[in-house]
C-alpha cells in the first residue's frame, strides 16, 4: 500500500463533493476564513490554494478519504456519513443541503413490505430490524422511486427534499427515518496533528451556522 504522503502541519487538505454541495461548502468555508474560490470548469480533481488543498470527490468518497487520513476534513451529508460507517469526528452540522430519509410507497398501497429498495442499504436494515419487519434490502441506483412503480419493491427508502418527485408519481412518504444535512468531518488524528488550523476553523463554522436567537422569551 501506498504510504499517505507527509503534509506540513499548517496545511490543510479538503475532502468535498462534487455538485451542488461543493459550491455551497466552499462559500461557507470562505466566510469562516479559508483562502478557497470554487474552482472553474475543467477536468481537474485537486485544487490547490494557499495552506489548503481541496480534493473534489463521489459524495459516498468523502469520509473515507478523511477516515483514512488522505484529507485532513470534509463536508458531508449525514445520510452519506451513517450509511459509510466510517469513525470520523462530525464537529459541526453546517445546516445546509437539508433533505430527509423515508420510506416510501405508492398511494394507497397495502400489505406487508417484503422488499424494499433503497441505495441506503446500511440504514435500511438498521431502520426494519428495529421495527422487526423481515424484509429483503435490494440496493439499487438512480432512479428508486421506480422500483415501488414497477413492482420490484413494495416500499423504497430513498432522500426526500421537496417531495415534488414523489407527487408527481403518485408516491407518498409513510415513515422518515431521520433528517439530514451537510456535516463537517474531521480526521481523529488530524484533529490533534492540525489543531491550530483545525478547530479555529470548526470555531467559526459553529458561530456561522448556529441558529438565528429569534430574541423571544
Amino acid at each position: 500500500m501506498t504510504p499517505i504522503p507527509e503534509r506540513r502541519p499548517d496545511h490543510l487538505t479538503l475532502a468535498l463533493p462534487k455538485g451542488r454541495i461543493m459550491d455551497d461548502a466552499i462559500a461557507l468555508l470562505s466566510q469562516a476564513g479559508l483562502p478557497l474560490t470554487r474552482p472553474e470548469a475543467s477536468r481537474a480533481l485537486r485544487h490547490e490554494f494557499p495552506g489548503v488543498t481541496v480534493l473534489e470527490l463521489r459524495n459516498q468518497d468523502v469520509p473515507v478519504y478523511v477516515d483514512l487520513g488522505v484529507a485532513d476534513a470534509g463536508i458531508v451529508g449525514k445520510d452519506v456519513l451513517l450509511e459509510a460507517g466510517r469513525p470520523v469526528y462530525e464537529p459541526v452540522d453546517l445546516h445546509f443541503a437539508e433533505c430527509r430519509l423515508s420510506l416510501i410507497r405508492e398511494i394507497g398501497a397495502s400489505g406487508p413490505v417484503a422488499r424494499v429498495g433503497t441505495k441506503y442499504p446500511r440504514a435500511a436494515r438498521a431502520y426494519l430490524e428495529e421495527r422487526g419487519i423481515p424484509a429483503e434490502v435490494v440496493k439499487l441506483s438512480g432512479n428508486i422511486e421506480l422500483a415501488a412503480l414497477t413492482g420490484l419493491a413494495d416500499a423504497v427508502i430513498d432522500l426526500v427534499q421537496t417531495g415534488g418527485t414523489l407527487r408527481a408519481n403518485h408516491l407518498e412518504e409513510v415513515d422518515v427515518l431521520f433528517h439530514s444535512s451537510a456535516r463537517l468531518i474531521v480526521n481523529r488524528a488530524a484533529l490533534k496533528l492540525r489543531r491550530e488550523r483545525l478547530r479555529p476553523l470548526i470555531a467559526r463554522l459553529r458561530e456561522l451556522t448556529a441558529p438565528a436567537d429569534s430574541g423571544l422569551t
